[in-house]
């Protein structure tokens, strides 16, 4: 097949597609009712835009050509199916002919936001399976192939797309509601959005089978971020969760050498993008301002202190201490707690953050394992933090990780164990 770069009908195509196919499928799912005719018919405008756009040149407005062939198409497969199917017939009824559908019959913003947002939660409906909503988001919102999301998530492409086939005729056969959730029902429903993104983020961020970032995915979750930014411009936590994407997107540049994860404190900060970190203090700003404190938004302006930092030691621990004492009183969890043990110690010394960490029941998660072994070795306790970095190490799966505990153990004359 011709690549994007040497065809610019592809390239067209495939920017298009990233960004309108979640419209066409919101789009197509609201008028006609059934998600999987959605998917099927945006899949096969794009295929038909891919036979044509190469000869007859890219339309002036090339999505509303793939929602006029994937509309025209759906009106057809009705139209065939509709003496056998008594569903599909009361489908046609309600529709127009083709020629009455014409290419500028835009609808409105608000027709458009409210689209996307009735997409977005009904892939990240809590009646499905988390690996299910992660699937759906990138597949129907994102418009990633199912070769390219199993190759992310390390799962094979036709298990990857039966996955997708049951999880759309669970939305069917339990008649889940396409619709934005009720105000008493969002909070808990736009957690697991956004826990959808981060999950997408973090695959990218820190794949479980390369010793490098996968751009794509990455670039792919903040994508998804800014739409729902847009799509719900009032929620703090969507903000939040835009802020923290930005802040580390921001120090992919300094954060890996040779495959190796580096930490934070021993980063490059010249190399960091200044603009991502500009744009996401604005975003905790903004959080700031609406009061309504939440977890995306607390992780975000941590991260804001440690980028406003011209170096690891001008680090404001005071103030990174004081929010994750907030953090605890909203929305504690033992990852939190563990973190600002960590705080603690860079605050008040490692006898003091070794004291808190060795509290925490956390002896299945390799972090706690590293910061314990962190806080050993600067008190002088070389075997015990040897011992610590290497079960810190047997717990790792991410190969970045694996690489930075290896070169700590090595810095302490240790050699790491076999894999």
């Amino acid at each position: 097949m011709t690549t994007a770069h040497q065809n610019p009908a592809r390239a067209a195509l495939d920017r298009v597609v990233r960004a309108e196919f979640g419209l066409i499928v919101a789009g197509l799912t609201r008028r006609f009712g059934d998600l999987d005719l959605a998917e099927d018919m945006a899949q096969e405008a794009v295929a038909e835009a891919l036979q044509r756009w190469p000869d007859e040149g890219v339309p002036r407005n090339p999505a509303a050509w793939l929602t006029l062939t994937a509309r025209n198409r759906a009106i057809d497969r009705l139209r065939r199916e509709s003496s056998r199917q008594s569903r599909h017939r009361e489908a046609y009824d309600m529709l127009p002919p083709p020629e009455d559908v014409d290419p500028s019959d835009v609808v409105t913003a608000s027709e458009l936001t409210d689209d996307r947002l009735r997409l977005i939660f009904t892939c990240c409906h809590p009646a499905l399976a988390q690996e299910s909503q992660v699937a759906l988001t990138l597949r129907l919102l994102g418009g990633l192939t199912v070769a390219e999301i199993a190759s992310a998530f390390l799962v094979e492409e036709r298990a990857l797309a039966q996955r997708i086939t049951r999880a759309k005729k669970k939305i069917a056969a339990a008649r889940i509601p396409y619709r934005v959730p009720e105000d008493h029902d969002l909070p808990e429903r736009l957690e697991a959005v956004l826990t959808v993104v981060w999950l997408v983020f973090n695959e990218g961020y820190l794949p479980q089978a390369e010793a490098s970032e996968r751009v794509d995915l990455v670039d792919e979750a903040v994508r998804l971020a800014r739409v729902l930014g847009q799509l719900m411009p009032d929620e703090p936590e969507v903000w939040g969760l835009l802020a923290t994407l930005l802040l580390t997107r921001a120090r992919s540049a300094a954060r890996l050498i040779d495959g190796r994860l580096v930490p934070l404190q021993d980063q490059d900060r010249s190399r960091w993008d200044a603009a991502m970190v500009a744009e996401g203090h604005a975003l905790v700003r903004r959080c700031l301002q609406a009061n309504r404190p939440g977890p995306h938004q607390f992780l975000a302006a941590v991260n804001a202190v440690h980028t406003d930092a011209a170096t690891a030691a001008d680090t404001d621990w005071d103030q990174v201490v004081a929010l994750y004492d907030q953090w605890l009183a909203v929305a504690p969890t033992p990852v939190v707690e563990l973190n600002r043990a960590v705080a603690i110690g860079e605050r008040d010394g490692a006898a003091a953050g070794l004291a808190i960490i060795d509290e925490l029941d956390l002896a299945r998660y390799h972090a706690w394992h590293v910061a314990r072994a962190e806080m050993l070795q600067r008190l002088g306790r070389k075997s015990e933090a040897v011992q610590a970095f290497r079960a810190g190490l047997g717990l790792a799966t991410i190969p970045a990780e694996r690489a930075h505990l290896g070169l700590r153990l090595a810095e302490l004359g240790s050699l790491p164990p076999e894999a």
